[in-house]
């Protein structure tokens, strides 16, 4: 796959340019950095069981004592996290603060990591034992896409938590071609139906718009694309020639710093970006843009960051990559504990230890905003979205092997997979990278200590496939069966299909 060697190229360029827009605009404070002040850390930059054992059903249905009584010391003691700085680091982040490995007997030190690339390739050559990492890495690494390593996920960090936001002369146009959209508060779930006639006049004026997103394998990249295509617009494919994505594109996709979203916004390089937070709410604050969607609307509950460690430093640290996990899922239980009245419980607690310069580093309150179960799309409307961050509900921290054949299906659909596979590959894939085996050893010894329930892990019976999605759960009505990842591709009118 060479078409991520040219990528890099653009990336270095962009971020030269990121880096003095981002300098010019700074203003030094006493108190620590506001959020034009973050620094470019922000960057949106066949498996065995265990070392010793095969990912077999008996061993998903082990009992509870089993796996507590197995469940060893710590083989590392020391262990470097890295984590780039967005909301969605929290798990690490709290189990750091809350003494949740430190329970398990680790001293953990997380670190800010200044690219998405450095991470991964700092987790590759040993620097870092693991990472918090975009869903679409361990997959891309895994089968060769840029940087090749196989690199294994046992646990997933969080669900949704990422918006598109587009500038206000994009909006108004929207407005035009959709008199609903007028309202101060219009109805939501918004479509590209509107955005549809302005691409077209872009384009026939010979300059396409163009949109941000944060990383060739983000989710960020593919809920632009599968947003834009639902209303009939082609994002564009990558093939072996064209490494950046522009073959047929009726929009230009590139990537951009998280940080400098706003500003590049503001200056009208881009007329819009997919990105987490707290970079859409800021385009609220700053009055230069409009969030139109946020990922829960494009596909309702899609899992967004992972926790990622190579497959050898598993196999050398077991019980520690066992014992890293009951606290991230210790750490995403306090994060999605409410009250009786549905009310967060720990969330502001969390912004607060998240707005530390050393974590995210970003303003309180703007982190506040969409942490605590509430979206900002215009000043006029903000909206309840108990969903927008969820940590621990849901069975969301499994490592669903059906989360992982999305993914591929997407990289296949735009040509990142540059030939067609069979379904059995899909499935042999995510199951090289997806451990429900390690997740349900560490769920199980927090059962037989009293710290979970049983009904706070998925089944002992499943197979790790989440059921087919409901009609209403993306955003053009597809429904997805991790079982049937062809018929998934063949569903949609604009991509690539195989048969």
């Amino acid at each position: 796959m060479n078409w991520i060697g040219n990528w890099k190229r653009h990336f270095v360029a962009a971020c030269v340019i990121a880096v003095v827009a981002f300098v010019g605009c700074s203003k030094a404070t006493s108190s620590g950095p506001s959020l034009d002040e973050l620094d470019l850390s922000s960057l949106a930059a066949t498996a065995p069981a265990s070392a010793s054992g095969d990912n077999t059903q008996s061993t998903e249905t082990k009992t509870t004592e089993t796996f507590a009584s197995t469940v060893g010391a710590p083989e590392k003691v020391n262990l470097k996290l890295g984590f780039i700085k967005l909301t969605d680091c929290a798990p690490l982040v709290i189990a750091r603060e809350k003494g949740f490995f430190a329970d398990e007997g680790l001293q953990v030190d997380v670190e800010a990591q200044p690219n998405w690339k450095t991470l991964l390739d700092r987790v590759i050559n040993g620097e870092l034992d693991g990472a918090h990492m975009l869903s679409g890495q361990p997959i891309a690494a895994t089968i060769g896409i840029g940087t090749e390593a196989h690199i294994v996920t046992a646990y997933t960090l969080d669900l949704n938590g990422n918006g598109i936001t587009v500038s206000n002369n994009i909006w108004q146009q929207m407005q035009e071609n959709d008199p609903k959209l007028k309202s101060p508060t219009p109805p939501h779930p918004i479509s590209a139906d509107s955005l549809r006639p302005v691409v077209e006049d872009y384009k026939a004026s010979g300059t396409p718009l163009k949109m941000g997103m944060v990383f060739p394998v983000s989710t960020h990249n593919y809920e632009m694309r599968y947003w834009l295509a639902a209303s009939g617009i082609h994002p564009g494919m990558y093939t072996e020639t064209d490494t950046v994505g522009e073959t047929n594109a009726d929009v230009l996709l590139s990537v951009t710093p998280p940080p400098m979203m706003p500003t590049v916004l503001e200056a009208g390089n881009i007329q819009g970006y997919c990105v987490g937070e707290p970079w859409n709410q800021q385009a609220v604050a700053k009055g230069i843009g409009v969030p139109v969607t946020t990922n829960y609307d494009i596909w309702k509950n899609n899992p967004e960051k992972v926790f990622g460690v190579t497959k050898y430093w598993n196999d050398e640290n077991p019980n520690t990559h066992i014992a890293v996990v009951k606290a991230l899922i210790r750490a995403g239980k306090w994060l999605d504990e409410t009250d009786a009245d549905g009310n967060f419980v720990n969330r502001e607690e969390a912004c607060r230890i998240l707005a530390k310069p050393n974590y995210v580093g970003a303003d309180y309150n703007v982190i506040k905003n969409s942490m605590t179960g509430f979206f900002y799309f215009q000043k006029s409307d903000k909206r309840p979205m108990p969903d927008f961050n969820v940590f621990f509900k849901y069975h969301c921290s499994y490592p669903w092997y059906s989360d992982g054949v999305w993914f591929l299906t997407q990289m296949r659909r735009w040509g990142q997979i540059t030939e067609p596979k069979p379904a059995e590959w899909y499935h042999e894939t995510a199951k090289k990278i997806y451990r429900p085996d390690i997740y349900r050893q560490a769920a199980t010894a927090l059962v037989a200590s009293g710290q979970l329930t049983e009904d706070e892990i998925p089944s002992p019976e499943t197979d790790g496939y989440k059921p087919p999605t409901e009609k209403g759960d993306f955003i053009d009505g597809v429904i997805y069966d991790g079982h049937d990842p062809i018929g998934y591709l063949n569903a949609h009118s604009i991509g690539n299909k195989d048969r």
